[in-house]
């Protein structure tokens, strides 16, 4: 059982930046595979970016691959998306969220715990 905050969506500029935080309480984040969703109005939800149990490995969304950077702090019980070169195209509602499969996966149904979503807004 856990449960998880996100924070820190904003309105920005093409070509800024924004980074994302994920808290999480209620049971230790690493023992998750951990990931980021997002979902614009009028589009299906899509996969974004995910860290692994072990925090070893990564993967990402082919849009945002190179702009986009997750990482988790252990001691702060925390996933993190930083997010660069921001478009407009990434306007979305962002969702952190973390499975109890310790594979990993970028499908949604996978996951089993969710934020509350942070709005990212990227003005051109």
């Amino acid at each position: 059982q856990v449960q998880l905050v996100d924070s820190g969506g904003g309105l920005v500029q093409a070509g800024d930046s924004l980074r994302l935080s994920c808290a999480a309480s209620g049971s230790t984040i690493s023992g998750y595979s951990t990931g980021w969703f997002r979902q614009a109005p009028g589009k299906e939800r899509e996969f974004v970016a995910r860290i692994s149990w072990s925090g070893t490995r990564r993967n990402y969304a082919d849009s945002v691959k190179g702009r986009f950077t997750i990482s988790r702090d252990n001691a702060k019980n925390t996933v993190y998306l930083q997010m660069n070169s921001l478009k407009p195209d990434d306007t979305a509602l962002y969702y952190c969220a973390a499975s109890t499969d310790l594979t990993g996966s970028d499908l949604s149904s996978a996951y089993t715990y969710w934020g509350q979503g942070t709005q990212v807004t990227v003005s051109s």
